[in-house]
């Protein structure tokens, strides 16, 4: 009986700690999925803005002395202007070459910002000090039996879940957000009829910006551990949750970061931890192979 209640709370804690993981792959997928879903452009810099976002708030509360919510929120305002400048400085001079170009441009812009946080903040991995966070975070909110929920696991869940919320109502209830799907569709009609696409397009980058940054500042938190190249591993777990629940579609890759989330964590738990990486690939190939469109991706016919 021991065993099985024994057994029940791990499950629940995993289940739980994967929850929590996918909240904050969604978060990434999210960026990933909505650049694409208007220009089809596959951002491999965005994992960079992840890891940028997690050393700028790091940067302010240790450096500037700033309170964690006013380094929170001023992270990712400038994670925002960043995924504006990236636009401008390196997809909108190549918005009508080759998909190619833009794809080894995005590459080169990940690995240029992967060397200069190198050179910014070294090579070391750095941890958010725990007497400057809120105490509050390291106590548990709630338990069942081995199983327990701390706040700071509350606090991701909450943001990702609100995060969510205000982009559905920017996409579906805002001028702007009528603006991004006409785009996505056609953007030689949107210009056509009086949409600025540049604005548009520099809009979506921000967007998504913002949220990776946001992702990257939760990671921190959650694992307690900031690198350059953290955004790489990250940022190709977060393609993977956009593919899974379908590239272009952000309720695919709410859903696909959460599934690939529990996945990922459930089987380090039960298999091995030395696997949770592979998990993330094997997914994205399963998906690939038997469901290209993803789970609730739409499948697209080619045009005559």
């Amino acid at each position: 009986m021991d065993s099985l209640l024994d057994q029940s709370s791990l499950f629940l804690q995993q289940l739980v700690n994967g929850i929590t993981l996918g909240g904050v792959y969604a978060l990434i997928a999210v960026g990933y999925t909505m650049v694409y879903g208007v220009i089809q452009l596959i951002n491999f810099a965005h994992g960079e803005i992840y890891m940028l976002g997690a050393f700028l708030a790091y940067t302010m509360v240790t450096l500037l002395g700033l309170p964690f919510f006013a380094a929170f929120i001023l992270t990712i305002l400038i994670c925002a202007c960043f995924g504006v400048i990236l636009d401008v400085i390196a997809y909108r001079p190549l918005r009508n070459a080759p998909r190619l170009a833009a794809l080894i441009t995005a590459i080169g812009m990940s690995i240029f910002l992967q060397n200069l946080a190198l050179m910014i903040w070294g090579s070391q991995i750095k941890s958010y000090p725990r007497e400057i966070l809120p105490k509050i975070f390291y106590q548990t909110a709630w338990s069942l039996g081995e199983a327990t929920l701390s706040w700071l696991q509350v606090f991701i869940l909450v943001v990702t879940v609100v995060s969510m919320a205000i982009l559905h109502l920017i996409i579906h209830r805002t001028r702007i957000g009528t603006a991004m799907r006409a785009v996505s569709l056609d953007k030689t009609t949107s210009a056509l009829m009086g949409i600025k696409v540049n604005r548009v397009i520099s809009f979506t980058f921000a967007i998504g910006s913002a949220m990776g940054g946001m992702a990257g500042i939760l990671v921190g938190l959650y694992y307690n551990a900031i690198f350059p190249t953290m955004g790489y591993i990250a940022g190709i777990k977060a393609f993977a949750a956009a593919v899974l629940g379908g590239i272009g579609s952000v309720p695919g890759a709410m859903l696909g970061g959460g599934v690939l989330g529990i996945a990922e964590v459930i089987g380090a738990g039960y298999l091995s931890s030395e696997y949770r990486d592979g998990i993330s690939y094997a997914v994205m190939i399963a998906v690939i192979l038997f469901k290209p469109s993803g789970l609730i991706g739409r499948q697209i016919g080619e045009k005559a």
